[in-house]
């Protein structure tokens, strides 16, 4: 078992000896249901069909009444996991882990809230780092997660680059292009549809490529919408009509990113939206393409890309399992 597997099962204990409740949040006669969805993060354009959906009603049309948190320190994942959240936002290459363990966690991704992967390396404009090639010889911000080495790995290696020749500091950055321009950084990790767009919001000139186009097998999902697995064998009906309604607000984010970013604006609790509207209206107008995509709808998740993705982690002794069709139903989505 590799150390991020040893890791999660001993946050997932801990966090299910503490946590674990009943899943099932039944409603007295006449009273809407009560959900509750943990984000990821703070608010942000990954989550802006869920504040459309909870803004116009869509939720309680369906007899929901849900409420929006924040993931706790040990994450949205275990939380769901222990039953403290039904819903919840998470990523299929950080779901891997989880999966994995001798006891999964009880999580099953029900949607993808983006159709294909944004993700990629962002740099500084000019620094030759438009090709994965160009990170050799530079300085590589790093989150140190097995996963993310190994892509960038092979991406480098295979663009013809040398990974052993790129430097790997800590990565504590939280404004990607201000770091860039203040060469705290050559390179750094980034979605596109947020610190990519962020670039052009500062002002900073950068070069970005996206992992999907340098090899298809990282078009993964992410991110996701995961429930808890005895949630939905015990409610099934309810997760149907909670996630018919999570796709009506997403569709109507697609269609209308302006006003979409606006309700996002107005929904934070949190203030970290506070004096960011430009970022959030172009970031929004960005992902609102992205949502449904080349799919047949918003939400589907495509088994052999899926599995494609897993099937890398385990060859390459990135998972200890074999997880292909593991971890994701197409069920719940409106038929």
């Amino acid at each position: 078992m590799n150390k991020n597997l040893k890791k999660a099962v001993a946050s997932a204990a801990a966090l299910t000896m503490v946590f674990a409740v009943p899943t099932g949040v039944y409603a007295a006669d006449g009273e809407n249901e009560k959900i509750t969805f943990c984000l990821d993060w703070t608010p942000n354009t990954n989550h802006t069909g869920l504040y459309v959906a909870l803004a116009k009603g869509y939720y309680e049309d369906a007899g929901l009444d849900v409420e929006i948190v924040q993931p706790p320190e040990n994450g949205a994942a275990l939380m769901c996991a222990a039953g403290q959240a039904q819903f919840a936002i998470e990523a299929q290459d950080t779901m891997a882990a989880s999966l994995a363990l001798d006891e999964p966690l009880g999580i099953t991704a029900v949607a993808a809230v983006i159709q294909h992967n944004t993700s990629g390396i962002l740099s500084r404009a000019g620094d030759g780092i438009d090709t994965p090639a160009g990170l050799t010889g530079k300085t590589y911000s790093t989150w140190d997660s097995p996963i993310e080495l190994a892509m960038l790995e092979n991406v480098v290696n295979s663009d013809g680059g040398d990974f052993d020749q790129v430097t790997l500091i800590p990565n504590d950055i939280t404004d990607e292009p201000a770091a860039l321009a203040a060469h705290q950084t050559d390179a750094i990790w980034v979605f596109q549809g947020w610190g990519g767009v962020n670039g052009e919001v500062e002002g900073v000139d950068c070069d970005y490529f996206a992992f999907s186009d340098i090899n298809p097998v990282f078009d993964y999902y992410t991110p996701v919408i995961i429930a808890n697995n005895d949630y939905l064998s015990e409610n099934p009906d309810q997760a149907k009509a909670f996630m018919e309604a999570t796709a009506k607000g997403y569709e109507f984010a697609a269609e209308n990113p302006d006003e979409a970013a606006q309700i996002l604006i107005d929904g934070d609790n949190t203030g970290s939206l506070k004096d960011a509207e430009e970022l959030v209206k172009k970031s929004q107008e960005f992902l609102s393409a992205k949502y449904i995509d080349d799919a047949d709808s918003w939400g589907v998740i495509d088994p052999e890309r899926w599995n494609a993705f897993y099937k890398w982690l385990y060859e390459n002794q990135l998972c200890d399992k074999d997880l292909t069709d593991v971890g994701f139903s197409n069920d719940y989505l409106p038929q």
